[in-house]
């Protein structure tokens, strides 16, 4: 289809293709175009997640120091994300997201080349930075390139960067660390960011609408509302710092955690009536108030905490208790993000045609499903019982990433669909946090529970116990020797207890997630039907 007879076709049903970020040419260029600086922005959020272990080595810090790096960069992205609209306004929504894409390739590279844990830290917190600006912006563009009617398939595109990108993180970054370094996790983003630099300068226009949009702004005299922008940065910040900091420093325990806590409620307070009473906010909280904005800002939420967490604790157990490589851990992911592309395509055109509320509904039940299937864990599972599961993931996610972006934009108008973009992609990345915080407290509390129940049981004046001190006892004195063959029985049977107290608790995990899964069912149902 030529660029003419499409914006032809749409501009008969109301569609003025003279307001579009297309300009003349193709939209699905442009969906191409912007998807693919998505996808490296998004990447980011999990690429490190498996070569953590190779940066603390490399760098002489702790697990904990090194955690940090996933840490400051979705603080620094989900601070961004509330002050992209209005800087995108203000200054001119290609420009920002040049400026963005710039600094995000620039201190990708840096990431690359950092010397020591400090500097390494800095260059992540200019990453989120520019990342942070770059997604909104980019759902910005497709929103206004395309008509209303074809917001789904666009989005589709889009989604496949959103969702996917998480999935092939760990995947991507596992084979660099172990087979190149961990310093390929940023440096394959500076050719990437290059590229997508070329393109979005070359094919991406400013609408007419946000050029006089920008002017009005401009005679008006509009200024950034930078008390509500401090305000909402601190709380984000926060609540990130108290979410993943707080089981590593014993939650109320810590001093640190405390003051953080007070930190976070005291700017919240603060932030509503502020917010709620400029003529220009940071952020429009009326919209969250809404019955169909908040229940889409509800559900991406839930959404975010299901990506996130099983993306970092599915390679984290199979990496610790089944003795995968970092690479194979990232390859059990593989199979759900290939499903995941294909469901996108298919979602982005049932989205015309079925109401999103009930997309979204059956989304939730899969993925709930998916979670439950989880819970069947036991020592012999294999790499294709983690495949299947990511595989129903795949299938249940774009049923509801697509549905959900389509029916938040539903009532919005045209100068705020920036604000609506901040908003969802905030709500995705502290769902994401919430979920992470959420599923590494059910796995200490629940390890800690099952381990005090299963040691009940191992006692020496326990039948079952004897017997299977004399079988191992056996067991080593054959194979090695009698001199520490007691020894090395209890240590094995420590060891069981152990492992079966970490099943156990990973089950509690993926129980606790259905729960988070099954609550957006609900939610999904009370939204209004939307006019395709």
């Amino acid at each position: 289809m030529s660029a003419d007879a499409g914006t032809a076709g749409e501009g008969a049903g109301g569609f003025d293709a003279s307001q579009s970020a297309a300009g003349g040419r193709n939209p699905w260029v442009i969906a191409v175009v912007v998807s693919i600086a998505t996808f490296m922005e998004v990447l980011d959020t999990t690429i490190a997640n498996v070569a953590l272990r190779y940066i603390s080595g490399t760098l002489a810090v702790s697990a904990d120091e090194a955690s940090w790096v996933v840490t400051s960069y979705l603080v620094a992205n989900a601070i961004v994300l509330t002050a992209s609209s209005f800087i995108a306004k203000r200054y001119g929504r290609k420009r920002f997201y040049l400026a963005c894409l710039g600094l995000f390739t620039a201190s990708s590279l840096a990431c690359g080349f950092a010397w020591n844990l400090e500097s390494l830290l800095l260059f992540r917190v200019l990453q989120g930075f520019a990342g942070g600006g770059m997604v909104p912006i980019s759902q910005s563009i497709l929103a206004d390139s395309f008509p209303p009617a074809k917001r789904g398939q666009a989005f589709a595109i889009f989604g496949i960067a959103v969702v996917v990108a998480p999935v092939v993180g760990p995947t991507l970054g596992g084979w660099l660390s172990d087979n190149l370094s961990w310093h390929w996790c940023f440096l394959i983003n500076g050719p990437v960011g290059l590229i997508a630099f070329s393109l979005v300068s070359f094919l991406v226009q400013e609408p007419k609408s946000a050029i006089e949009e920008r002017q009005k702004l401009k005679r008006r005299g509009v200024r950034m509302d930078v008390v509500g922008f401090l305000l909402v940065a601190t709380f984000l910040g926060s609540l990130e710092v108290v979410l993943d900091r707080g089981q590593t420093d014993d939650w109320f325990a810590s001093g640190f955690i405390i003051t953080f806590t007070i930190i976070c409620i005291a700017s919240f307070c603060l932030m509503i009536p502020w917010e709620m009473t400029r003529a220009n906010p940071i952020l429009d909280l009326r919209m969250v108030a809404t019955r169909q904005f908040g229940s889409c800002f509800l559900v991406m939420l839930a959404t975010g905490a299901i990506l996130i967490a099983t993306t970092q604790f599915l390679p984290e157990l199979l990496q610790q208790y089944y003795g995968f490589t970092a690479t194979w851990a990232g390859l059990a992911l593989s199979p759900g993000g290939m499903v995941t592309m294909v469901m996108m395509l298919v979602v982005g055109r049932l989205a015309g045609r079925i109401q999103p509320k009930y997309l979204i509904a059956t989304g939730a039940t899969i993925v709930a499903l998916a979670m439950w299937d989880l819970t069947r864990l036991n020592p012999d599972s294999t790499f294709w019982f983690f495949a299947w599961s990511r595989i129903y993931i795949g299938i249940g996610l774009p049923l509801i990433f697509i549905p959900i972006t389509t029916a938040s934009y539903d009532g919005i108008p045209r100068e705020k669909t920036d604000q609506a973009s901040a908003l969802i992609n905030v709500a995705r990345n502290v769902g994401g946090s919430i979920g992470v915080s959420i599923a590494q407290n059910v796995l200490a509390f629940r390890e800690q529970f099952h381990h005090s129940r299963l040691v009940e049981h191992v006692v020496p004046s326990s039948p079952a116990y004897q017997r299977t001190m004399e079988q191992a006892t056996s067991y080593f004195s054959a194979v090695g020797g009698e001199a520490a063959a007691r020894e090395r029985a209890m240590a094995f049977i420590g060891q069981q207890v152990q492992m079966q107290t970490a099943y156990w608790a990973y089950i509690d995990v993926f129980f606790a997630l259905m729960l988070i899964s099954a609550s957006a069912v609900p939610l999904a149902l009370i939204l209004r039907r939307v006019k395709h």
